[in-house]
């Protein structure tokens, strides 16, 4: 019998930081970068997040109002927390053999609205 656990991390964001859409300075963009890195890290330390062995991890946003979003606008916000996990331990690294990077989700509206990582691995 396999049982999976799952550790959620909260971002404080109200909306993704990086999207595909954005058309930012290189610097603006390292230092969103360095933020989810830096963000992320504390919470795999909080958590006590181990180095797991191909774990999914799914990205899950839940916008404020109705409005159609394009859910491949949130590929870079993704990417930069998977990358993240990787320099936090939790990932050998990040290519398909390690980690099975799903693609994100935009669920049903909700107040406040927030943006979350879904981190699940099987034991």
């Amino acid at each position: 019998m396999t049982v999976t656990t799952t550790w959620t991390i909260l971002l404080s964001y109200r909306r993704p930081p990086l999207t595909a859409n954005q058309r930012l300075h290189w610097s603006h963009r390292a230092r969103a970068t360095a933020t989810i890195r830096d963000m992320i890290g504390w919470h795999v330390r909080a958590q006590r997040i181990p180095t797991l062995d191909r774990p999914t991890v799914t990205l899950v946003y839940t916008p404020p109002d109705r409005r159609r979003r394009d859910v491949d606008n949130l590929v870079p916000t993704s990417k930069a927390c998977v990358d993240a996990l990787r320099a936090a331990g939790v990932l050998a690294d990040d290519d398909p053999a390690h980690v099975d990077h799903r693609m994100p989700v935009i669920t049903a509206p909700a107040r406040p609205p927030s943006l979350r990582l879904v981190i699940e691995a099987a034991s």
